[in-house]
């Protein structure tokens, strides 16, 4: 995909046209009033938003974010008439988004809206194809952006939206966003009786909504403009999943949580549904969060991606910018940088594969390096050069972790460690033999492959990787490593004093010990990044059995993909679902019998980084009914349903 940012021509007045469809963004008149009338009025908007009580939410959809203008009339007008515990979410396709100078030029012209557009515009990066999060307000206000050609994102959306603004260029200007298969999208992701508005009152558009399922009206126009339409959607609730992957519908009257795990999947998972007006309890085994695997001093925002759009690619560019954009709160140089990441090309199949990539993504994401490049980008000397992530770089995990926890509805208690968990009168309840340690109404699994140690979870295939790393003094001359450098190991820039080499992949020790034969093996690692900086580094002149470093078990599943979601009960999931052994095109109309209530977050393997915090908003998109923050087929990729599934349809 190459890069698809909008091409702009600017008028006297400063306001901007598409290039490519020769239409305006926005009313040269009356941009504003426009978008409030066609609709913010015409989706009857104020008195919705009034009327919303706390907990409650309204999703509107749109075709054509633009500039963001009807984003920022909608956020506006939420604010001035929603309850302080009410929601918005919006989610908008775009297929050419504004480069961030061209939006910030563009939202100048209205600077009555200048409290949200500044916001827009900090949180306004790292986005690349795909479902983009953006959470304004501590999770009041979510922005879901789908970047790519509407026919192809909205029927990877799950969501049930409320109202929709039709917002495309005009339908003489680009008639593919006016198309009977775009309206039949809509159609299927409309909540009963959700309404719609649109600037445009064009004959066969009107004709192609009604077919849809929209009874639709002209309505006057603003200015210029004679007419306009709104319309309401008569149809009936879509089903939008095979019932193994529907959502379980279970919203207890009372929101709380329990959190059993504060690394970087449980914090991630806490901060989400605090933001939801959760209470939540983060259950912790050790004296501190992010003590295990999220407890390395620097971890690499690495992206391991395929050219072939594969469900954990999408899910790795998704979860990167969702990543990227927390880190701009944490203290950069400290805690974090976006120094880069650069993954060398060493043979010819790590070459060939890069290649593939660059052809498959924008050059905002990843661009190829020739040597001379790369030695220039990374400060050292190199053996080749390779792919570089200019967004990219290194995080301190526990940072990131207190960051996440940091918030009211979240409590957090240390040395206290589950080993079985029950439910009684609709809570459950964390055990550590006969003491209750902790209950909710709902439970999230967070410990990572110690999660299969319950009864409830037993059956995950999930497995533990022993890594190590290795802490490695600076030197004068190594303090040049200016980015991240990957090849089979990965070495960071100075982070207080120093390096970050690492890490070991063992799948047969338990000892998390660390090991002096492991540094060897990571100084090799090092030597095979570039020799140069090994020199820099006095690498041959360190003793292993010295080395500081420090060893953590990784999570992973079969697929490498992390385990996210609901979970069901596997006696009764394999009684219910025994037809699909003898034909797995079967779907059998049997409610999905659910553990109700408890939750899956985990298997996020060496990529936690980048796939756990957006991990917490899938676990409260599912609970909350919310569109998800993934494409419904990652998110089913994910489902923790999905082992139970394949054991069952290979039994046939």
């Amino acid at each position: 995909m190459a890069d698809q940012h909008a091409q702009l021509d600017w008028n006297e007045q400063g306001q901007p046209s598409s290039r490519l469809y020769d239409d305006v963004y926005f009313s040269r008149e009356n941009g504003l009033e426009e978008t409030r009338y066609v609709f913010l009025s015409n989706n009857d908007l104020p008195q919705r938003f009034a009327a919303l009580q706390a907990g409650e939410q309204l999703v509107i959809g749109e075709t054509g974010f633009g500039t963001g203008m009807n984003f920022l009339c909608a956020w506006e007008l939420f604010d001035q008439r929603a309850s302080a515990g009410a929601r918005l979410h919006f989610v908008s396709v775009e297929k050419h988004p504004l480069t961030e100078p061209d939006l910030r030029r563009a939202l100048a012209l209205w600077p009555s809206l200048q409290p949200y557009s500044e916001q827009l515009l900090d949180a306004y990066r790292c986005l690349n194809p795909g479902f983009q999060r953006l959470v304004f307000g501590d999770g009041r206000v979510v922005l879901t952006l789908l970047i790519g050609d509407a026919l192809a994102m909205l029927p990877q959306l799950d969501a049930r939206i409320d109202a929709w603004f039709l917002d495309g260029f005009a339908p003489s200007k680009n008639p593919e966003m006016w198309t009977p298969e775009l309206f039949a999208q809509l159609a299927r992701l409309s909540a009963p009786g959700a309404t719609l508005g649109t600037f445009t009152a064009t004959g066969y558009v009107r004709r192609a909504l009604i077919e849809a399922g929209f009874a639709m009206k002209r309505v006057p126009g603003l200015g210029k403009k004679w007419e306009v339409m709104r319309g309401t959607f008569g149809g009936a609730a879509s089903t939008l999943h095979k019932p193994w992957f529907a959502r379980p519908g279970y919203l207890p009257d009372r929101r709380r949580a329990l959190v059993i795990g504060a690394g970087l999947a449980g914090c991630a998972t806490a901060a989400s549904l605090a933001r939801r007006g959760w209470e939540v309890t983060v259950l912790e085994r050790h004296g501190a969060a992010a003590q295990e695997a999220s407890g390395n001093p620097q971890g690499v925002l690495y992206l391991k991606l395929s050219a072939h759009g594969t469900a954990l690619s999408r899910l790795i560019v998704d979860g990167f910018g969702y990543t990227r954009r927390l880190l701009e709160r944490l203290h950069k140089g400290q805690d974090w940088d976006d120094c880069g990441v650069l993954q060398l090309a060493f043979d010819e199949r790590e070459a060939q594969r890069q290649a593939k990539l660059t052809a498959a993504f924008p050059t905002s994401l990843l661009t190829m390096l020739d040597r001379q490049q790369a030695e220039a980008q990374a400060g050292i000397a190199l053996a080749s050069g390779g792919l570089f992530y200019p967004d990219a770089g290194w995080v301190h995990p526990p940072a990131l972790c207190a960051q996440l926890l940091d918030h009211p509805g979240i409590t957090l208690h240390y040395h206290g460690e589950a080993l079985a968990l029950q439910r009684v009168e609709g809570k459950w309840q964390a055990l550590s033999g006969a003491r209750t340690l902790a209950e909710a109404e709902v439970t999230v699994l967070c410990g990572a492959a110690d999660i299969t140690r319950f009864e409830q979870s037993a059956h995950l295939p999930l497995k533990r990787i022993r890594g190590q790393i290795s802490r490695l003094p600076a030197s004068s001359s190594s303090a040049a490593l200016s980015t991240v450098v990957c090849a089979e190991g990965y070495v960071a820039p100075v982070r207080q004093g120093e390096h970050t080499l690492g890490a070991s992949f063992n799948f047969d020790s338990d000892d998390l010990t660390p090991s002096s034969a492991e540094h060897a093996s990571n100084l090799d690692l090092l030597r095979e990044i570039s020799s140069d900086l090994a020199e820099r580094l006095q690498a041959d002149d360190l003793d292993p059995a010295t080395l500081q470093g420090r060893a953590a078990f990784r999570c992973t599943s079969p697929d490498y993909l992390p385990v996210i979601g609901p979970l069901a009960d596997a006696e009764q999931f394999a009684q219910a679902y025994a037809v699909l052994a003898r034909d797995a095109r079967q779907v059998p109309p049997v409610p999905c019998p659910w553990q109700q209530g408890l939750y899956i977050n985990s298997g996020h393997g060496s990529r936690g980084l980048i796939t756990a915090p957006l991990s917490g908003e899938l676990i409260a998109a599912w609970l909350e009914g919310e569109p998800l923050p993934v494409p419904g087929d990652v998110a089913e990729g994910c489902h923790p349903n999905r082992f139970m599934l394949r054991q069952l349809i290979r039994k046939g």
